[in-house]
């Protein structure tokens, strides 16, 4: 299961990651220290030590055999450190490492709802300090299109007003317009959504920014319901549950793609094709993804878009069929 950023487990995990980090060359400086004296040191319990300690068994190298882990002797409860596995060495970044560390560092500073800007900037500070003319090649980080309406959007949303939106529905192939209770701004996926109580659906919906194809701020003060939960989106946007459709298709080589980009259900193999099982929210939506694949993938199921899908391509077929109108060019 993946934690939540934020979350009691991982803040517990980030923590423990961050005494490990301290606890080798703490100790490689103080060669028999006692595990009382090394936990008042550190400030942790005696048994938090151990755990540690347990833990540290297993760390090392990659190759991860005899003389690759850190190594320890414990004689009662005195600890010294016989080998480190270079963890006691200061970091050394390689310049494409100190690069990449800098763009990433960029892009969260340019995207709107990323974390405590100057959290991020203070990183990147000690980065570029770090690296020195590393960090000066002539890289330039800009936001995908739509970052500009993602600040708009984000803007009145702080503002604390309903908004009135005009929004496309990939998954109806529709536009409509509806008033929604902005809950909050978010990035997942590299993509912006807006949070939303929408009093059409009378349920939160998520919005992505790019399909608000326009948006008014209302005078009246945003006012979600006190059942108007946020969406955990630790796993993406689109949570696959047992009552969506469930779609079976066998996949050639040119639309495996499809089980990279999309959740799906199972994956097998049979000859040179892939099976492959699949919820969707809305057969709509995955009959036209189903016929831009053409050739390269076959519907076996559920019947209903399998009927869909027919009918769609015969009605097709007719059109090229059907002789020209009177007095038309082809």
């Amino acid at each position: 299961m993946t934690q939540r950023p934020g979350a009691p487990g991982a803040r517990a995990s980030a923590d423990r990651l961050g005494r490990l980090l301290n606890l080798v060359p703490y100790l490689m400086a103080r060669p028999g220290i006692s595990t009382a004296e090394a936990a008042a040191g550190l400030g942790v319990t005696q048994q938090q030590l151990r755990d540690d300690l347990e833990l540290l068994w297993v760390c090392g190298l990659p190759g991860y055999g005899p003389g690759d882990l850190i190594d320890m002797a414990l004689d009662g409860d005195r600890v010294t450190i016989t080998y480190d596995a270079g963890i006691d060495r200061p970091l050394r970044l390689t310049p494409d490492e100190a690069l990449a560390l800098v763009v990433a560092l960029r892009m969260l500073a340019e995207t709107p709802g990323i974390g405590p800007r100057d959290a991020i900037e203070r990183a990147l500070a000690k980065i570029e300090s770090a690296a020195g003319d590393q960090a000066g090649a002539p890289v330039a980080v800009r936001l995908p299109a739509g970052g500009e309406k993602l600040d708009r959007v984000r803007a009145a949303v702080e503002r604390g007003h309903a908004l009135r939106i005009t929004y496309y529905t990939a998954a109806r192939d529709e536009t409509t317009e509806r008033v929604v209770d902005p809950m909050r701004v978010l990035m997942v996926g590299g993509r912006g959504y807006l949070e939303a109580w929408c009093r059409s659906a009378d349920a939160t919906r998520m919005f992505r920014v790019d399909r608000i194809d326009a948006f008014t701020e209302l005078d009246e003060p945003a006012a979600p319901p006190a059942r108007a939960v946020p969406q955990d989106v630790s796993e993406g946007v689109f949570r696959p549950t047992p009552d969506l459709p469930l779609v079976t298709l066998r996949v050639g080589r040119g639309g495996r793609w499809i089980t990279e980009y999309y959740p799906v259900e199972q994956v097998s193999r049979d000859g040179e094709e892939w099976v492959v099982t699949m919820r969707v929210s809305d057969l709509g939506w995955a009959q036209r993804l189903l016929l831009s694949l053409g050739a390269d993938v076959t519907v076996t199921g559920p019947a209903e878009l399998v009927e869909r899908i027919r009918a769609q391509a015969a009605a097709a077929l007719d059109q090229y069929a059907a002789p020209p109108s009177a007095g038309g060019r082809v």
